[in-house]
């Protein structure tokens, strides 16, 4: 899976646990590569010693044990690694402790993150934006998003709109291979769009034959994910009618839709 920029880092999933994915970041004639939210460490060792890398660079997005439970015993093999994550969070073994603006560049991979905070999972919870991709951790999922935890449902919805800012080519390596799931929820809430049953069908298939259906396209979950389509009035009318009263603003909608999914889907 070759997603990166032409120059810039290939990007290839490491399953971990039940559903993570934990991103390994490569570039072509170079010995070392970066992990993203490394929640386990025998999956990503194994990866590494097999095709002779060393690494480089750890990125964390928060705080939740199966995206930082590797990061010690990836330290112990690798103790020049770097590890970056948010500055607003309980993590151990930080180094570079980032906020919203602040740049990771990573020059053997060829690669430059800026990052974006994105609360509401969790109350520090940051995403890496560069070269066309982004790293979001468990606040934006392929067709849905993440529950809200140490955040609020306000900070999770604005979060989602920042990312939606970014421009529609964006890949977007999400965390978890939840995609089936999300789209099963989206499709309670718009049941008659075509753009939802295509992607739907396309994922089912991917599935089925052993594929993640993981990166998508910002492109895509714009078009299909309700979280990310809080003023289409479609969902803002489902929205409604879940909840049994009109619905404000944005963040109403946002709350209404999360909330239904945690009490009746989920």
């Amino acid at each position: 899976m070759n997603t990166g920029a032409a120059q810039g880092p290939v990007v290839q999933p490491i399953p971990a646990f039940d559903d993570n994915y934990i991103w390994l970041l490569t570039r072509a004639g170079y010995g070392g590569c970066a992990v993203v939210d490394p929640g386990d460490d025998e999956p990503v060792i194994e990866r590494l010693h097999r095709d002779g890398l060393a690494l480089d660079a750890i990125l964390v997005t928060h705080k939740h044990g199966d995206h930082v439970g590797g990061i010690a015993g990836l330290k112990s093999e690798w103790p020049e690694a770097v590890v970056y994550g948010p500055v607003g969070e309980p993590i151990r073994l930080l180094e570079r402790r980032l906020a919203g603006g602040d740049s990771v560049v990573l020059d053997g991979l060829g690669a430059v993150f800026e990052v974006i905070d994105v609360p509401g999972h969790t109350e520090g919870h940051i995403a890496y934006f560069g070269g066309g991709m982004l790293f979001c951790g468990d606040t934006l999922f392929a067709g849905g998003c993440g529950r809200v935890f140490s955040g609020t449902h306000e900070q999770l919805s604005d979060s989602l709109q920042r990312l939606a800012s970014l421009p529609p080519a964006t890949t977007v390596y999400c965390a978890h291979e939840y995609t089936l799931a999300n789209l099963g929820f989206a499709a309670w809430v718009e049941p008659d769009s075509p753009a939802l049953a295509a992607r739907t069908r396309r994922d089912r298939a991917a599935r089925e034959r052993g594929e993640p259906t993981v990166p998508s396209s910002l492109a895509d979950e714009l078009a299909t994910n309700p979280f990310m389509r809080t003023e289409d009035p479609v969902v803002v009318a489902a929205a409604a009618r879940w909840s049994g009263q009109d619905l404000g603003d944005r963040a109403a909608v946002f709350r209404a839709l999360r909330t239904w999914k945690d009490r009746d889907y989920d």
